[in-house]
């Protein structure tokens, strides 16, 4: 193409038009037109422009008419064409998300002139970083020892699990990453038109290359393929951006108190499910919780391999011009004599003592890395670990400080490498290990009778399994009998057992915690107690338990969530656990489900019962002396505990306000959160200001409630604190008025889970559920290695659906559901009276629970679609059921009433321009997407037989995929 050309071609768009988001969009799909014309025809463009155009105009102009005629216009297609409009669709949208992306990365980025917020829901695309945070403390009197007081507390753990919400291959990620990549060189560099249309070309390929690219996996991923995905985010974003988080803390710290310490303590570490949660995923076995651990480590190893090969080249001083320090030359003539490296590097490193150290350190990495690769069954505690890593670069900044090199310690490679070394170790992310309370319960049971200890342990009652529980914690025999074969299931949850074992001697950090999933009673504790002694890593001896396994109970439906406290108190009060308790230097983590728990009560009283829960949780924790750590199972979707971070923290009880989190992050979240590094690193900003913030605020309530001069024992003195106090210091409420709104919550809470379970729980539900949704072809979709169900799928009902598939279904059909209803139940009434509509407007304005209630039902109402909805509906009409869809649309109306009236908006996302922007941008495309799959399910529902239904699967798949883009969210 000759120089211009290509720039020349694009029509109406210029290339100053690159800087802004709408400039990019644009650009884009002009490329992806061409490319459709050129890879598709002429005639598919047209198609595809056509019923984009007629979708717009039926928003526009209220006309539902148009939308009818596009959807007769879809009925005359044959599949290929469905299939051709679909690519082009998705494509569209693969695109705008990641440019969305960088629009907010490059938001971010740029300095925010306006002062901090006066309120706390008051928006600010830059108000919630941590110099704001550090800057709140000093405003509110903190010294510094107070502020630092209050960040050693910090315990900050996202969580990274395999869950199946991501459902783009890695070849559209990868494709998202190089079409990014392009257009931020066409945004920032000063380029020669012959440059520009070079990149305009690069770019054009690649979307061609993305049209052409089949976005549904033939296969299902493997769990180790799960792994290597994982794992590309934290050896990317992660790894770049935990160095980020410490250098704004303590950039935060000089600006505001003239000094910081050279070392903070580690508030920040990373764990992950992916390869080690073994919860209704038979595919996740201890071989390939080893075969996991051993791939992070090598990752890692070979990361620190990379940084040491540039720090060696950067660290350059000559012994002549910056003698070392005396410990670095003993350590030196220490390596010389046990440890051989290449002679001749040796002779080229004699006066420069810095490069020849790390030459030794990147010897025993390597021979470790070898040992793994090759020997890995062959690994032992006395090989060279990561304290003795961490002692050998301690020793090279301490000699760089005292040779004048302070800041090139504390700004430079060397300190973000120290960083990096107390995150990550020899681990990268601690394997949290996951199952099911029935596997634990049923396996007990088979130990019990093969040793002829009980017969039939299941059909005890609780008081008689604790006691013979207890007495055979305290039996030193094994249950096994020599030489007996246990079924396979029961094998391998002994050896995962035994493997948590190997690896906490082999690397303390790499075990994290074992989550007990529907953990009902005591005895769910104890039976893994038990297990855990079968295998050899627990035992009662002289009086106390020796065992380093962090039991974790995952409380999950209204149920359970309603009795968590009580469970939990009767954990502490058991003398065996509380032994065991002891062991862990009475520290317990309780793990808290949000979608479970939606799927099981609706949103409204999901969101309360996890809130209550938290506060009793505080409560029981703090009257045993014990220190708790909350760990939230939140997805992506506000369905399943979604929405932001930041404002979630803030809404918490201030009871369990002390610094320590734990939460999940999900599929499609980590390909969102971590696709860049400055991505990564606001979110994880938001995160760290909203736990300074409530940190902070734990500590001065202490104060006040310290005696004289007690103030610098602030933080300590919290726990102190009575809940009550807390909670009303928190909510800017006095606590009885507190007491009225959590009466009120009770009320509103029992009325939005009844009118939820009404429709959802009616014989009919079902029927019409799998009918107007794509459940069966989301249930099929290649997207992970766990099922949907962990019942066979010829018997999947309401109950052993998975959360994850149930909101997915809701999403596609644009009823969001899971997202808002039986708001309208719970605020119905309430907001009809002057009364109730004063009431609950305090509550909004004053406490941030509900506040974050109701903005995250505002939100997810705003972007439901009822008129699309309703052509789902319109597939069961042949069924002989309710109006399931007038059911819906009478909550939605009464819902957005009283959430306007609440608000003080004239439209539900009216506080949001830019997200109202967003979705009046995509709606058209979506609409035809939505529109396209209806028309497949109708032909699949009507097919007469299964070869015909067969040829709809991989369209309706494609579908499936194609709302997901569009709607940036799954499950």
């Amino acid at each position: 193409m000759e120089p211009g050309v290509f720039t020349s071609t694009l029509t109406g768009w210029q290339p100053e038009d690159s800087a802004t988001l709408a400039g990019q969009v644009g650009l884009l799909g002009r490329l992806l037109g061409r490319s459709i014309k050129e890879l598709r025809g002429a005639a598919v463009l047209e198609q595809v422009e056509d019923l984009r155009q007629l979708c717009k105009q039926a928003m526009v102009e209220n006309r539902p008419e148009l939308r009818r005629q596009v959807a007769q216009r879809i009925a005359d297609l044959d599949c290929r064409e469905i299939v051709h409009l679909l690519h082009a669709y998705t494509a569209f949208f693969h695109l705008v998300n990641k440019v969305e992306q960088m629009e907010i990365t490059r938001v971010y980025r740029e300095p925010d002139p306006s002062p901090p917020p006066a309120t706390p829901g008051e928006n600010s695309r830059r108000r919630e970083t941590i110099d704001a945070a550090v800057r709140g403390l000093k405003e509110q009197g903190c010294s510094l020892q107070q502020t630092l007081a209050v960040l050693s507390r910090l315990d900050i753990q996202p969580t990274l699990t395999a869950h199946p919400t991501e459902a783009r291959r890695r070849s559209i990620l990868y494709k998202q990453k190089q079409v990014a990549s392009l257009l931020g060189r066409l945004r920032r560099e000063a380029l020669t038109t012959d440059e520009r249309d070079e990149l305009l070309g690069e770019i054009s390929n690649q979307i061609g290359l993305l049209l052409t690219t089949d976005d549904i996996r033939q296969t299902r991923p493997t769990v180790d393929d799960e792994v290597e995905s994982g794992l590309y985010f934290v050896r990317n974003a992660i790894w770049a951006t935990v160095p980020r988080i410490y250098r704004d803390l303590r950039a935060a710290l000089w600006r505001h108190y003239g000094e910081s310490p050279e070392i903070l303590p580690v508030l920040l570490r990373f764990r992950s499910w992916i390869g080690s949660d073994r919860d209704g995923n038979p595919n996740v076995t201890a071989a390939v919780s080893r075969r996991t651990y051993h791939y992070q480590r090598r990752v890692v190893l070979q990361l620190y391999l990379d940084e040491l090969c540039e720090l060696r080249r950067e660290l350059s001083l000559s012994s002549r011009q910056a003698p070392p320090s005396e410990a670095l030359r003993n350590s030196l003539e220490e390596d010389g004599r046990t440890l051989a490296i290449d002679e001749q590097r040796r002779r080229h490193y004699r006066n420069e003592p810095y490069r020849l150290k790390i030459t030794y350190i990147m010897a025993r990495l390597r021979s470790l890395l070898w040992q793994m690769e090759n020997r890995p069954r062959e690994l032992a505690a006395g090989d060279y670990h990561c304290p003795a890593f961490l002692a050998d670069l301690q020793l090279l900044a301490a000699s760089l400080r005292e040779s004048g090199f302070s800041r090139l310690v504390s700004q430079g490679r060397l300190g973000r490498l120290l960083v990096r070394v107390r995150t990550f170790g020899f681990h990268l992310v601690a394997l949290d290990f996951r199952q099911h309370s029935q596997v634990h319960e049923e396996t007990v049971a088979l130990l019990l009778r093969l040793a002829g200890v009980e017969e039939d342990y299941l059909s005890l009652p609780e008081e008689r399994r604790l006691a013979l529980l207890q007495e055979e914690l305290g039996n030193p025999r094994p249950l096994l009998p020599r030489g007996c074969e246990l079924p396979p299931e029961a094998r391998d949850l002994l050896e995962t057992l035994a493997l948590i074992g190997e690896l906490q001697r082999l690397d303390p950090a790499s075990v994290g915690s074992y989550i007990i999933s529907m953990t009902h009673q005591v005895s769910d504790l104890l039976e893994v107690l038990l297990l855990a002694k079968e295998a050899g890593i627990w035992r009662l001896r002289d009086g106390g338990v020796e065992s380093r396994l962090q039991l974790v109970p995952l409380f999950e439906t209204i149920e359970d969530l309603e009795l968590s406290g009580r469970l939990v108190e009767k954990m502490l009060a058991n003398p065996v656990y509380r032994q065991h308790l002891a062991a862990q230097n009475d520290f317990q983590e309780v793990m808290l489900g949000y979608s479970d728990s939606n799927k099981d009560g609706g949103y409204w009283m999901a969101n309360w019962a996890l809130h209550r829960a938290q506060e009793r949780l505080g409560q029981v924790c703090r009257q045993y002396g014990v220190d708790l750590r909350l760990f939230h199972g939140r997805g992506g979707t506000v369905g399943r505990g979604g929405g932001r971070s930041s404002q979630a923290i803030v809404a918490m009880p201030e009871v369990v306000h002390n610094g320590r989190i734990r939460f999940t992050e999900q599929g499609e979240v980590i390909s969102f959160r971590y696709a860049f590094a400055d991505l990564a690193h606001r979110h994880l900003e938001q995160i760290f200001y909203a736990m300074i913030r409530t940190a902070g605020r734990v500590a001065r309530l202490a104060e006040q409630q310290a005696e004289p001069g007690a103030a610098g024992e602030a933080v300590e003195a919290a726990a102190d604190a009575e809940p009550g106090r807390l909670e009303g210091i928190e909510a800017g409420v006095a606590p009885e008025r507190l007491q009225e709104f959590s009466a009120l919550m009770d009320e509103v809470a029992q009325r939005s889970m009844q009118a939820y379970r009404e429709l959802v729980r009616d014989p009919e539900f079902w029927a019409w559920y799998t009918r107007v949704t794509p459940i069966e072809q989301i249930s099929r979709l290649p997207i992970a290695s766990r099922p949907v169900s962990r019942k066979a799928a010829g018997d999947v009902d309401l109950d052993g659906l998975r959360a994850i598939p149930w909101v997915f279904a809701w999403i596609q059909t644009r009823y969001i559901v899971p997202g808002w209803y039986g708001v309208g139940a719970a605020l119905g009434e309430l907001s009809g009276t002057e009364r109730g509509r004063q009431t609950l407007k305090q509550m909004y304005e004053q406490w941030p629970f509900f506040r974050m209630l109701i903005d995250n039902a505002r939100r997810e109402m705003g972007r439901t679609r009822l008129e699309i909805a309703a052509d789902y509906a319109a597939l069961a009409n042949d069924l002989a059921v309710k109006d399931f869809h007038a059911q819906i649309s009478r909550d939605f109306a009464e819902g957005r009433q009283a959430l306007l009236e609440l608000s003080g908006e004239e439209e539900l996302l009216g506080g949001s321009p830019e997200v109202q922007r967003s979705i009046a941008l995509r709606n058209p495309y979506t609409d035809v997407l939505n529109l396209l799959q209806v028309e497949l399910l109708r032909r699949y529902h009507d097919s007469g037989g299964d070869e015909e239904r067969e040829a709809l699967w991989d369209a309706l798949f494609l579908s499936v995929n194609g709302i997901a883009a569009a709607m940036q969210s799954t499950g």
